[in-house]
């Protein structure tokens, strides 16, 4: 199926579920959700997948359902539909959301466990693979994107205080994201475009990151 925009109730379905985030809602409106936001976002996935999902495996929609096992708030659902291509979290990902706030794309390393930090940080302590790095990161900032991230408050141990990095060897998961708020784009073709332009302009930080980071070699838990 050809992606033609998410549908005419997409965003008013998740207007909804924010402010009544109950299975009755879920269950009133759960055919809103499946013909104007999942079904879209799988086709946008499927269309996305030839460029994108090379060496990354086919692409994922989330569930919408919240694990709540050890989290304070019990509401049940997501308010957002997220996708993604990747090949294991932490080592580059094109991402895209669906949301109240409209649609939202990233890409990075939005999670590091503690092998893939440190060869993040064994990355950006060289010469060559940091200043690479720099130069990838300035280049989104240029083009209008945010670069997030959990930082440390002081320098990671085993690094000078005058590391010409020490920047981003601070960062235990880095990410670069942007953010377009509801529009008629959002529910046409030119979508579509807005997506797949982003993701390219995320190439270099995803194969910098796929390279030097990669997935996680620990055990799952």
């Amino acid at each position: 199926m050809t992606f033609a925009g998410f549908g005419e109730y997409a965003v008013d379905f998740f207007d909804g579920l924010v402010a009544d985030n109950s299975k009755a809602y879920w269950d009133d409106n759960v055919a809103v959700y499946k013909s104007d936001v999942r079904a879209p976002m799988e086709a946008l996935l499927a269309e996305l997948a030839p460029e994108f999902g090379a060496g990354l495996g086919e692409g994922k929609v989330f569930r919408p359902h919240r694990d709540v096992r050890f989290a304070k708030d019990k509401s049940p659902y997501k308010t957002n539909c997220g996708a993604v291509f990747e090949l294991g979290r932490g080592g580059g990902a094109y991402y895209v959301e669906l949301s109240p706030a409209g649609l939202r794309v990233g890409g990075g390393c939005f999670h590091l466990a503690t092998d893939q930090l440190a060869r993040f940080r064994q990355a950006v302590d060289t010469d060559l693979h940091g200043k690479a790095l720099e130069k990838i990161l300035a280049k989104l900032r240029a083009a209008g994107w945010d670069i997030n991230g959990d930082q440390l408050k002081t320098k990671p141990r085993g690094f000078a205080e005058d590391h010409p990095r020490l920047d981003l060897l601070r960062y235990r998961s880095i990410y670069a994201a942007r953010t377009w708020e509801p529009d008629d784009t959002l529910h046409e073709r030119g979508c579509f475009d807005r997506v797949r332009k982003s993701w390219r302009q995320l190439r270099a930080f995803n194969e910098w990151s796929l390279d030097r980071v990669g997935p996680s070699e620990n055990p799952r838990r």
